[in-house]
């Protein structure tokens, strides 16, 4: 979908040059996807960098056993530092990237990416900066698994919900929570039933409320 410059300037303004704004208008791709949308998939060669307008999109990362672990989200404003590595170095993708909830984005094709990172120096600090915030991101997640109890990574990741979500009920598996967190569904049940008897969190099918 065509993007229309007038947007760009509210949205990027501040952030991106005029003359990338319009360069931006006439090759990159507007989108709006659905809760569940797989943008990538491990293996697949990335075409294209999404910048997040609105909405949150998750990375997980999977092992050769097909169990996935969660590294971070991407919300408003946001890309993906693993998708510019990989195509700047012409690699496969190594993550998977699932809408968390309809999202809107730009879609940036890859050959611009590269370009764009000589020519403007405001996409050139766009990229860095966002490979600053994914550095830190997965400090988090070393952090979360190192000091952190399970437990503790459970709340956590629940109270992120709620905070992307605006509700503190939310429908999300225990199968998905348990490859979020890189565990088994049995443990995050347990986990569950415990923080319920806690009165952290109240379950019913498929729905989760947090307290």
């Amino acid at each position: 979908m065509q993007i229309d410059l007038k947007f760009l300037q509210e949205k990027f303004g501040n952030i991106f040059e005029s003359e990338l704004l319009k360069e931006l208008a006439q090759t990159g791709n507007f989108m709006t996807i659905e809760e569940g949308f797989v943008l990538m998939r491990p293996g697949g060669y990335i075409r294209s960098v999404p910048i997040i307008l609105q909405g949150s999109i998750k990375i997980l990362r999977n092992d050769n056993e097909g169990r996935e672990a969660l590294l971070y989200y991407l919300g408003g404003m946001d890309s993906c530092a693993l998708s510019l590595t990989c195509c700047l170095d012409r690699k496969m993708s190594e993550i998977t990237a699932i809408a968390e909830e309809k999202t809107t984005l730009i879609s940036v094709p890859v050959e611009k990416v590269e370009e764009w990172i000589t020519k403007y120096s405001s996409w050139k600090h766009f990229v860095f900066a966002t490979y600053q915030k994914r550095f830190e991101d997965l400090l988090n997640v070393i952090d979360d698994v190192v000091f952190h109890k399970l437990d503790e990574r459970l709340i956590k990741l629940l109270q992120r919900k709620v905070k992307q979500s605006g509700n503190n009920i939310f429908n999300i598996t225990h199968e998905e929570l348990a490859n979020e967190l890189a565990t088994s569904r049995e443990v995050i049940s347990r986990l569950l039933k415990q923080l319920e008897k806690l009165g952290k969190v109240k379950l019913s099918r498929n729905k989760i409320e947090l307290c």
